[in-house]
């Protein structure tokens, strides 16, 4: 073979494979971080100093030796949330509890396929949960196999609905039950041998990414061939009308159980005499359906409480026109078009509507809802009297002291909620018939035992938001109506309204800021505001208004409300870097300094603290680019100040991740769920919980609670986030996030603010609009109630002698949406994530973005408004600018903010002053060292022998001229075979 084609052969082959190597290296260091996420991101080895050996630097302690131990107490605190959070909602005639050790059939898909949790961020390992039938069995009852078996085989080969994360062309709108007419004879003879009770199973789901369907017949994805013109996901279908039939043709008693993560319509069940009793179960996660098998028998007497209204007709709720898939018609970027929903019903959400509306006689309450806000009924009665009373001053708190006395049979647990009714001028601002102040939950009281529950707001609370007058908080003078109430409609019986007269107009403007506010809250959004008009305007979204519900009940978009103002228009354009800095008067602080100072050092230190200007001038550009743009589920190592790396993971229902299965958690029920327990000591628990759980498992930071409104019964992620009212939602995530904070987890409040609905939530970032009344008092009072009120006390080393010292916390992380508000991504708000946020409510943390992999969620525009970490990796995203003045200093300001939240964290466990950390690379680093040796090696033998045959073949030779026949002067072999020629001998490496 000629020199032309040896080389010809080889030298693709070295070049391939050394291209190759090279690409696969420099990819895999591009992508490092993701990759760590995966395969894992080493270890970092702390070693002490000299003399501090002895130092207790176990700043959070664990209760616990193993994970395992960990999660058997876990496994046991879901079935006690599930418990408590299990609603019954009807019960004629005593028909529950069950007899102990009944014989009973259950009916539907979902009893062989239930509802566990959501999907997406917010799933959690169900694999080995508990079902319906072994919760029922573990509680004593005798379950129909024969049935079971025949709904098991169908739900396996039948699929039913399932949201498929932003790709609504692969969910699935299927209902899935199974119709009645397939029974197997065998089935439905059995019923017969198990006819103390039917329990007939009706489930809904819901995941990220999507929402359920206001239209059965007219679907992104595949569609339920069942489905009937006008029929919605959230309404009995025909097959399950048919099942309920059956299940009262067959059985003297009949039992639903909703195992939904929504509410739904539930009126044909509720008014059908045959239905004798209904429990709203929700999503139960782990071991919740144990819980159900007690409730059943009596061994629980159930206590939770609704967390949305359960309308009768989800048609005329007023969100019902204004929430999906809505595009301008004028709005074109780079990164698509531009998306909306306008949020007309304004402050009128759940049973601010729905009481309100009775209240003016714009509806029948008895028939527009089923089941009313904060509604659930017991197997025992309680009877309640107001103990005392302080109505305080107009700076301080109504507070009520309720007794609370269990005068049934059985023991049994309630829940005491107050509500109050302010003053309402037709034309004025706004204001609901009722709104939640406080609620508290007894412990079990035993027959005749009694328990005094204390319920307090502040006065200050009452105030409303008027965003079209003043600008500001006012508490408007006149007499607000306070109520003890068992439910959003419902007064307590024996005790009446009180009266609380406010005699002047109090404003909480600049010169005179609310108590809790760091400063006075003023309008921020009048740009959305503006979007709206008090009366219907063409091209204008209208306000509700109490004063004319039927004149100004919200529509549809119209053409001209698809045509976007120019504002939005240029809102929705990309964000200029270059432009903020010329235009900013920043000065370049100082970077890369040696003032020998570790983060330890600022560990219990203020966030004001003068120290932190020292340590933040040690940082380089570098340092911190290097973090915050590889913020996804960590936060990097700076090893110049001995910063380790933080794990941080999903979600809601307990730690989940996509990347690594290490990080799968406890499943517990969903939000929804642990909101249905009214019970804030059992939240508290369940994040003490998670932090024991994440000190187990090396975890620091938990990307949850998640606190977005239920603002329709459709939202996809619904199941994650907690209730309709905010004051609930906030209260509620208050307690899980202190519980998570004593074992030194930080918590991430999400999605701030406004993501109320999964469609095109991530298509150029779907423009959420409200006026700034509803924008304060409904969307962003879930977050603004933790971020004032969580608390907690870490230990810190405070002297050179290793004393332990406390010092306080708060609420330290947020994550902010995909959304936009108005035009403005919500993380690229100044007015949200800098104004309100740090400014008004006093936040001192870090914000991350949500998953960051969109083009219009510019990294830039966030940490200019305030958002510090990107979760991404780099290089999905980079900044445009990290040189000038501006872009230097806000990138200071993000390693403040996130360096003090992982300093105050258990990520500074084992870690004392003067400490040294050593990094070890994870065994995939190695392998990929060994990996790149090896084919470097071969390539190298591969260059050898080609430059050795090369050299040997052209060695006093001249090349041959192209159609030149072989020489015959060769020697012949010995037999007459030609011998090799020398080119053909191969070479010897």
């Amino acid at each position: 073979m000629s020199n032309r084609k040896y080389l010809g052969i080889w030298i693709p082959i070295i070049a391939f494979f050394t291209i190759l190597l090279v690409v696969a290296n420099v990819a895999i260091n591009i992508y490092s971080k993701w990759v760590e996420t995966v395969l894992g991101a080493g270890t970092y080895t702390v070693e002490q100093a000299s003399g501090t050996e002895s130092w207790d630097t176990d700043y959070n302690q664990a209760s616990y030796d193993s994970l395992d131990a960990e999660q058997a107490d876990a496994y046991d605190l879901v079935e006690e949330i599930e418990s408590e959070g299990i609603v019954l909602a009807k019960n004629d005639n005593g028909a529950l509890p069950l007899s102990s050790g009944a014989a009973v059939t259950m009916l539907g898909r979902d009893s062989a396929d239930p509802v566990y949790g959501g999907a997406g961020s917010g799933s959690v390992d169900t694999s080995t949960a508990v079902d319906i039938k072994t919760g029922l069995e573990n509680a004593g009852f005798s379950v129909n196999p024969t049935a079971y078996s025949m709904f098991a085989d169908y739900a396996a080969n039948n699929g039913k609905a399932d949201i498929v994360m932003d790709d609504p062309a692969s969910s699935s709108y299927v209902i899935g039950e199974m119709p009645v007419d397939q029974y197997t004879t065998d089935a439905v003879d059995s019923f017969s041998s198990y006819n103390d009770a039917a329990i007939v199973v009706i489930g809904r789901g819901g995941g990220e990414g999507g929402d359920l369907t206001q239209d059965m017949t007219d679907v992104p994805g595949t569609a339920d061939p069942r489905a009937q013109a006008g029929e919605h996901q959230l309404e009995l279908n025909q097959d399950e009308k048919a099942m309920l039939a059956e299940a009262e043709a067959n059985f003297d008693k009949v039992i639903v159980v909703v195992n939904a993560s929504t509410s739904m319509e539930m009126g044909i069940v509720q008014d059908d005499p045959n239905v004798d009793a209904v429990l709203l179960v929700g999503s139960p996660g782990q071991t919740g359906f144990n819980a159900l098998g007690d409730v059943l028998d009596g061994t629980v007497n159930p206590s939770g409480r609704t967390t949305d209204t359960w309308a009768a007709d989800f048609t005329q709720d007023p969100t019902w026109n204004n929430f999906g898939n809505y595009e301008y018609s004028n709005v074109s970027t780079d990164n698509g078009s531009g998306y909306f929903v306008q949020y007309e019903e304004g402050i009128y959400v759940g049973y601010r509507y729905y009481e309100t509306a009775a209240a003016e006689n714009y509806i029948n309450y008895d028939d527009a809802v089923v089941y009313p806000f904060g509604y659930g009924l017991s197997y025992t009665n309680f009877q309640w009297d107001l103990v005392s009373e302080d109505m305080g001053d107009t700076n301080g708190d109504i507070t009520l002291d309720v007794q609370v006395t269990n005068t049934g049979d059985v023991a049994g647990k309630d829940v005491v909620e107050v509500y109050y009714n302010a003053p309402y001028t037709p034309g004025g601002i706004e204001k609901a018939e009722v709104v939640l102040g406080d609620y508290a939950k007894t412990d079990v009281l035993q027959p005749g035992e009694s328990q005094t529950v204390t319920l307090t707001f502040a006065v200050q609370d009452m105030a409303s938001y008027d965003y079209e007058g003043a600008g500001a908080y006012v508490l408007e003078a006149g007499d607000y109506g306070i109520r003890v109430q068992t439910d959003s409609h419902n007064l307590a019986d024996g005790i009446d309204p009180l009266t609380y007269t406010v005699n002047d107009t109090i404003t909480y403007g600049e010169d005179n800021p609310r108590s809790s506010d760091a400063v006075a809250a003023t309008n921020e959004f009048d740009d959305v505001s503006a979007l709206f008009s008090d009366t219907p305007t063409e091209g204008l979204a209208t306000n509700l208004s109490r004063a004319d519900f039927a004149g100004t009940w919200p529509t549809s978009p119209t053409d001209a409300d698809k045509v976007a103002s120019d504002a939005i228009v240029a809102d929705f354009q990309a964000y200029d870097a270059t432009a903020a800095a010329e235009a900013s008067d920043a000065e370049m602080p100082t970077t890369g300094a040696n003032n020998g100072l570790q983060l330890i050092d600022l560990r219990g230190k203020s966030y004001d603290d003068p120290v932190w200007d020292l340590l933040l001038d040690q940082l380089t550009v570098d340092d911190i680019t290097n973090v915050i743009l590889n913020g996804a589920y960590n936060t990097a190592a700076i090893e110049s100040i001995v910063k380790p790396a933080t794990v941080d993971l999903d979600g809601p229902a307990g730690f989940s991740s996509f990347l690594n299965d290490d990080y799968n958690g406890t499943a517990y029920p969903s939000e929804y769920v642990i909101a249905q327990t009214w019970n804030k000591d059992l939240a508290y628990k369940m994040g003490q919980q998670i932090g024991e759980e994440a000190l187990q498992m090396g975890a620091n930071g938990w990307y949850a609670p998640a606190l977005n409104i239920h603002r329709s019964p459709f939202a996809g992620r619904n199941f994650e986030y907690y209730s309709e009212d905010p004051y609930l939602t906030g209260a509620m995530a208050t307690q899980v996030s202190d519980g998570a904070l004593s074992k030194g987890v930080y918590t991430f409040l999400k999605h701030f603010a406004m993501n109320d609905q999964e469609t095109n939530r991530t298509n150029n970032g779907v423009s959420s609009q409200a006026n700034e009344q509803a924008i304060r008092e409904i969307y962003l009072k879930a977050f603004e109630i933790p971020v004032k009120d969580v608390s907690g006390e870490i230990n810190y080393i405070s002297d050179d002698q290793g004393t332990i010292s406390t010092a306080t916390v708060g609420q330290m992380a947020m994550m902010s949406s995909f959304n936009r508000i108005g035009g403005t991504w919500a993380g690229g708000s100044k007015a949200l994530m800098t104004n309100v946020l740090r400014d008004e409510w006093g936040f001192q943390g870090f914000v991350i973005t949500d998953f960051n992999l969109y083009g219009y969620m510019y990294p830039d525009q966030g940490i200019d408004a305030g958002t510090d970490h990107m979760l991404t990796f780099a290089p999905m995203k980079e900044l445009a600018d990290t040189t000038s003045a501006l872009a230097v200093t806000n990138l200071r300001k993000t390693m403040h903010d996130m360096l003090y939240t992982v300093v105050n964290s258990n990520a500074m466990d084992g870690i004392a002053p003067a400490s040294t950390i050593t990094y070890t690379p994870p065994a995939w680093r190695y392998w990929q060292l060994a990996i790149s040796i090896a084919i470097g090696l071969l390539l190298a033998a591969a260059i050898v022998m080609v430059t050795v045959r090369v050299r040997k073949h052209g060695k006093g030779e001249a090349p041959e001229p192209e159609g030149t026949e072989p020489s015959t002067d060769e020697p012949q072999g010995s037999e007459g075979v030609d011998a090799p020629a020398e080119d053909e001998v191969p070479a010897k490496s």
